[in-house]
């Protein structure tokens, strides 16, 4: 059993950023590809992008490409988002995931309880 903490939301202006972090016990980390993924308001839940376990390959949703990075450090047992020149519609709240590569959330086996993101104009 893993669970997963996300940390580092808040409010933020446009253009702003914000690093998001998941930390996880009960298990190391190191073998699950992680995930995060988003829900806004009135939304569905939709992926944000996901890192494999040695953190060397990275995909990423075409609305946050070249803004949103995701990292991992192992030895921390926590996978990062960071977040760079935030809009508006990236106000949400955030989760991450672990077990999954890809973008359909069945992949998934343990979830966050999300934190809150929100970006003010």
């Amino acid at each position: 059993q893993v669970q997963l903490v996300e940390s580092g939301g808040g409010l933020v202006q446009a253009g702003g950023s914000l690093r998001l972090s998941c930390a996880a016990s009960g298990r190391t980390l190191s073998s699950y590809a992680m995930g995060w993924f988003r829900q806004a308001p009135g939304k569905e839940r939709e992926f944000v992008g996901s890192i494999s376990a040695d953190g060397i390959w990275t995909s990423y949703a075409d609305s946050v490409k070249g803004r949103f990075t995701i990292s991992r450090d192992n030895a921390k047992n926590t996978v990062y988002l960071q977040m760079n020149s935030l809009k508006r519609e990236d106000t949400a709240v955030y989760y991450c995931a672990a077990g999954g590569l890809g973008p359909s959330e069945k992949e998934y086996q343990y979830w966050g309880q999300g934190t809150q993101v929100t970006v003010s104009s």
